[in-house]
């Protein structure tokens, strides 16, 4: 079926921002506790499209549950106020001009696993605000990826969209939300058998005309 819209995930999929978050996470930890964990770019890679608090579980599992949220959610402020001051490119090549030529013709939305207003701040760096009909995340809803592609489905009245991400748990999302599923083969992890296949981000111009 020829898709109505597309959904997009944002981390390894329309920006890398994991640079500038380890610098961020590192700082509130040594901050907020006396912990001995640092971040690499390259272990954010492989935390990235979690939810939060399966992260904190992760990477935090010496600390009370409550802590380990606590301290989760002290990174995230920090990561915050350090994408808002970065003027790095972060954004994948052609992803700009990509999604400006994609919204003339075919409705584009965002869900992704992140914190409530990661997306906005992603949005406003971006200037790609007007480009994005509608988004969610859990920090809005407390869903996770797979009822949240529902959600945005549902408000919107989509019929055929396509999910667009880069690990497999975006591809098991895209199938609980019973869409297919496209695998941005440039980010940040492998999927098993993707329903299609992206090396660069402007290919969804040729492979998708809503």
């Amino acid at each position: 079926m020829k898709p109505d819209s597309i959904i997009l995930d944002i981390d390894g999929t329309l920006w890398n921002s994991t640079p500038v978050v380890a610098d961020a996470w590192n700082l509130a930890v040594a901050e907020n506790s006396s912990l001995p964990v640092r971040f690499t770019a390259y272990d954010l890679t492989q935390l990235f499209g979690r939810p939060l608090n399966a992260i904190a579980d992760l990477v935090f599992p010496s600390l009370e549950e409550k802590e380990r949220y606590a301290l989760i959610d002290a990174c995230c402020k920090q990561e915050h106020a350090f994408l808002s001051a970065s003027t790095q490119e972060l954004l994948y090549p052609g992803v700009a001009d990509t999604i400006r030529k994609l919204s003339k013709s075919c409705p584009l939305f965002i869900v992704s696993n992140c914190q409530s207003g990661y997306i906005e701040l992603f949005l406003e760096k971006t200037g790609l605000s007007d480009c994005i009909t509608d988004f969610e995340c859990p920090g809005g809803t407390g869903l996770g990826k797979g009822p949240n592609i529902r959600l945005v489905m549902e408000r919107n009245h989509l019929h055929a969209p396509v999910y667009v991400g880069d690990i497999e748990g975006d591809r098991m999302a895209s199938a609980e939300a019973g869409i297919p599923f496209c695998h941005a083969a440039y980010g940040f992890g492998s999927v098993e058998k993707p329903d299609y296949v992206i090396r660069e981000f402007s290919e969804l111009l040729t492979l998708f005309s809503c």
